[in-house]
């Protein structure tokens, strides 16, 4: 299904090399989040991490996307370390974020707003993004109006227009119907055809990894290592506009196999 990768990391547009995560309980306890990771991402590419539930999966997203800092290792974007939050990571959650008392309009250029772009430029972009996520019938509608799939548009939007170097998500689909669902996933493979977005997604949806996945990152069981690292082999590089594709492509089947096996060699033993 996927195999190790062949490209040096002297052309990764992300780097995460050694990183480890503990956290201290307030009784003292350490605990062993995640142990050096290591894997990097290139320009344009949807990475996916993928793993069994409390692998480290969102805790490595997290760091990359500034908000925890890690307890080793390091992270860079771009040649530059990560050592906080800053807008060239923008993060996608599976929560919806949009801001209630403002338009769809008005919630995508909030973040230009924030950033001193220019009112005509805000709007003028605003639109584009609206378009890119096919919202513009809905720009001057509130959140309250809208369904979950649509408001993730629109902050699937919002964070584009703030131009990040790498769009960060945290299971972004995982609160949506299936066909809502399916259809988002689409969506965001229209957006790295027509875009020059570099996408870190994590997600527990194998069928979701496959079909959005350029490169999927297998994580072990707590406390997080790497099992498997490298590109989607059954593609053959290619991306599947509409999702049924993928799951006719040869070799579909036997990559699915591999990673349930991969997941069910995670699981804990009843008997621990």
């Amino acid at each position: 299904m996927i195999h190790d990768s062949e490209t040096t990391n002297d052309t990764a547009k992300l780097i995460v090399e050694g990183v480890g995560k503990v956290f201290t309980l307030a009784d003292g306890q350490r605990i062993n989040a995640v142990s050096d990771i290591s894997f990097s991402v290139q320009r344009n590419e949807y990475c996916i991490l993928l793993g069994p539930s409390g692998c480290g999966k969102s805790t490595v997203l997290r760091m990359i996307a500034g908000l925890e800092m890690p307890s080793s290792g390091r992270m860079l974007l771009d040649e530059a370390l990560i050592a906080g939050p800053d807008r060239h990571r923008g993060m996608v959650f599976q929560n919806y974020t949009s801001f209630d008392w403002l338009t769809v309009e008005k919630n995508v250029e909030y973040g230009m707003k924030c950033n001193g772009v220019p009112a005509k430029e805000r709007r003028e972009l605003a639109a584009d993004f609206i378009d890119l996520v096919r919202l513009t019938k809905f720009k001057e509608a509130y959140p309250s109006e809208l369904s979950g799939g649509m408001k993730q548009r629109v902050a699937i939007a919002r964070t584009l227009a703030n131009k990040p170097s790498v769009l960060l998500m945290d299971e972004p689909f995982g609160a949506l119907d299936a066909e809502t669902r399916w259809n988002m996933q689409e969506l965001m493979i229209s957006i790295l055809e027509s875009t020059d977005t570099t996408v870190v997604m994590v997600t527990h949806d194998i069928e979701e990894a496959l079909y959005l996945g350029d490169r999927i990152v297998f994580f072990s069981s707590h406390p997080g290592t790497i099992l498997e690292d490298g590109p989607v082999a059954f593609k053959q590089g290619r991306r599947m506009g509409a999702k049924e594709e993928a799951l006719e492509i040869d070799g579909y089947v036997e990559a699915e196999r591999h990673i349930m096996a991969l997941m069910r060699s995670q699981r804990p033993d009843i008997n621990d």
